[in-house]
């Protein structure tokens, strides 16, 4: 494992190469605001962004107010989300969360992390890009499958857990750029560098990994 000081020194060329190459990277989840964000978020699990903003184009047209959500039957609502993949846990956490905004929040998402990891299906990921992205409130990074994978890659961080992953990144990124590193990262590992075989060496930041 590389000190502290190398992996900021790393860190910081990473950063301003992906700048480069992505200066205006945002999360690609589609929404009008934070319930809908929320909502996205619980159901990109183990699905494809693009999916996810398919099936959202549907569901936000078919339920335009937070209170739509208060009403809908399970049953229903397990149908207009199916082609997420494991629609059944994800209806149980955006309704339950529903109900629990609905109860203790005055129907507003929460701002802090404390808060929004009382809701069903949140943990650090989920709260880390709904606080960012739509109150402008950075409280960590969001560690993906992509944002994992590129790490370990570039010895950022030697772990698998993503909140030991999210604490070694922490560590090597100055604050200001926690809400913007893990989008670039997904933009980096989608267009150049994907988990499936590739020509690793043209990989923009394939010199930085020795």
């Amino acid at each position: 494992m590389r000190t502290l000081e190398e992996r900021k020194k790393k860190a910081k060329k990473v950063s301003t190469e992906l700048k480069k190459l992505f200066p205006e990277s945002r999360v690609f989840l589609r929404h009008k605001n934070p319930w809908e964000l929320l909502i996205a978020v619980i159901l990109s699990a183990q699905c494809t962004d693009k999916k996810v903003n398919e099936v959202t184009e549907r569901l936000f047209k078919k339920y335009r107010k937070f209170k739509d959500y208060l009403k809908v039957k399970p049953n229903e609502f397990e149908k207009d989300i199916r082609e997420t993949g494991f629609f059944r846990m994800k209806t149980r956490h955006v309704l339950g969360a529903a109900r629990k905004i609905n109860e203790e929040f005055k129907g507003r998402v929460p701002k802090t992390m404390k808060e929004l990891r009382t809701l069903p299906g949140v943990g650090r990921k989920t709260a880390n890009i709904v606080l960012w992205s739509a109150f402008g409130v950075l409280s960590g990074i969001p560690v993906d499958t992509h944002v994992k994978r590129l790490t370990r890659r570039l010895e950022l961080s030697q772990y698998t857990d993503p909140e030991k992953i999210e604490k070694d990144l922490m560590e090597v990124f100055p604050k200001k750029e926690w809400g913007t590193i893990s989008y670039r990262l997904i933009d980096y590992g989608r267009k150049f560098c994907p988990a499936r075989p590739h020509n690793h060496e043209k990989c923009p930041l394939a010199k930085y990994e020795e």
